[in-house]
């Protein structure tokens, strides 16, 4: 009796420890549902990312990845509450570009962008379309130029606020261009859209997806993209990079952990949306939004966002961009 209970005692401590190593090195994880902050609104494009891989690691792992909107504070309030989130795996993060720009646009955060966060993957990326008014006299962005240079601030670029990729690609081109455009702020995309569909303003800097039904239906005019190579979902419409070498910018959803989550957990939730990113469904659904799918190392993520963070604060800083 004596020798069984030593057996079974060996047994059962050997269980433990397997059961130990097992969830230490993340491959126990996860072991109950998973929430996916989204500190943007529904139906934007971090919440549709978002959701998507959301989707795919909930079958792939065998629990639900919820996604939370906690909207506020230009995307500021649910970063916060992300970061104050026990680092166990089950609060991560999904960040559109305003990641980037908060920083620089905000006195203090209550947290730290880069040290109190993760990188897990950067998820997607895409362009930005340059777009105008079929009434407006610009087949390209060289003609558009000279018509502003013709008029100073007389061209109307629509915006959604000081952060936003339009604003911020207004302010880009007024820097490498030397022109004098006039910035209209919008409370949101669609009535940005309407008033430019309509010529109350000028010009815009959408994302592909929210332009590319009005530029199919010729209510807008493409005349360049943002990024380094042309868009799939926008073929024949120039780079801008083509006029101005060092105008490039995209659209991105990364996701990230608070700081501190075990790298084995980081390493597995990144190995999985390597996966998913792959898949050819989930590539096709994303090129619809006109999005490339990446699936980056933790260590890519965290070089972009730094990157990102330096690239929009020098134009922040030269053009003087406040939260108005």
């Amino acid at each position: 009796m004596k020798r069984l209970f030593l057996i079974a005692s060996a047994v059962v401590g050997c269980s433990a420890l397997a059961q130990t190593a097992s969830t230490s090195s993340g491959q126990a994880y996860p072991i109950k549902p998973v929430r996916v902050i989204v500190p943007n609104a529904p139906s934007g494009l971090a919440d549709v990312s978002a959701r998507m891989v959301a989707a795919k690691l909930s079958e792939a792992l065998g629990q639900q990845f919820i996604v939370e909107n906690r909207v506020g504070a230009g995307s500021t309030l649910g970063t916060a509450a992300a970061v104050r989130a026990a680092p166990d795996g089950y609060t991560l993060l999904a960040v559109f570009d305003s990641h980037a720009t908060n920083p620089h646009l905000f006195r203090t955060l209550d947290y730290n962008t880069v040290s109190d966060l993760a990188p897990i993957s950067l998820l997607v990326r895409g362009p930005l379309v340059l777009v105008v008014n079929p009434g407006v006299p610009a087949m390209s962005a060289q003609d558009l130029v000279q018509l502003a240079k013709s008029k100073p601030g007389a061209i109307l670029f629509a915006s959604v606020g000081p952060g936003s990729p339009a604003r911020l690609l207004m302010e880009l081109l007024k820097l490498e261009a030397r022109v004098d455009v006039m910035n209209v702020p919008y409370k949101g995309v669609g009535g940005a859209i309407t008033d430019l569909i309509s010529g109350q303003v000028d010009a815009m800097f959408p994302t592909v997806s929210s332009a590319v039904p009005h530029i199919r239906s010729k209510r807008l005019r493409a005349i360049a993209v943002t990024s380094e190579k042309p868009s799939a979902a926008l073929p024949g419409v120039p780079l801008m990079m083509s006029v101005y070498p060092d105008f490039r910018a995209e659209s991105w959803v990364g996701l990230l952990a608070p700081a501190k989550t075990a790298p084995e957990i980081i390493a597995r939730l990144n190995a999985e949306c390597a996966k998913l990113l792959a898949l050819p469904d989930v590539k096709a659904r994303f090129a619809e939004l006109g999005l490339e799918t990446v699936g980056s190392t933790p260590a890519q993520f965290d070089q972009w966002i730094k990157s990102e963070i330096e690239r929009w604060g020098r134009v922040i800083r030269a053009q003087k961009i406040t939260l108005e």
